[in-house]
């Protein structure tokens, strides 16, 4: 959804950019009226719309790596003990380093969907702008 209106709003600039060439001047009053100085007018309403910005490539969170499997394990006879031991203490350690990569990956996660969000009120801000 939010993708389709950053397209829409896309659509829509490109469009009202070509449109604003084409554009006639309004016509001037025959006889101008006092007017007022050019100090004195109205500023004109400019809503600025701030595009978001990405979370940085560098604070996505790195997922532990499995330990190499030992090729004993996959054959009939098995592992000699040392083996196993060492590679279900590496198991053990691996679990430990994933249950710390959770909450990161998370608070990544989060930050990911708060960058998405705010894109899509960017692009609500830049239609609500074309159309005033």
């Amino acid at each position: 959804m939010r993708g389709t209106l950053l397209l829409i709003a896309g659509l829509l600039v490109s469009s009202a950019a070509q449109a604003a060439p084409n554009a006639t001047p309004p016509a001037s009053p025959a006889k101008p009226a006092k007017a007022a100085p050019p100090t004195a007018a109205a500023p004109a309403v400019v809503t600025t719309c701030t595009p978001p910005g990405p979370p940085p490539a560098s604070a996505r969170p790195a997922k532990p790596a499995l330990p190499d499997k030992p090729a004993c394990l996959d054959t009939k006879e098995g592992c000699p003990g040392w083996e196993a031991y060492s590679y279900n203490d590496a198991i053990k350690a691996y679990n430990l380093q994933a249950q710390a990569f959770r909450p990161i990956a998370e608070a990544y996660l989060q930050k990911l969907n708060a960058y998405v969000k705010a894109s899509g009120e960017y692009a609500q801000c830049e239609v609500n702008a074309m159309q005033k």
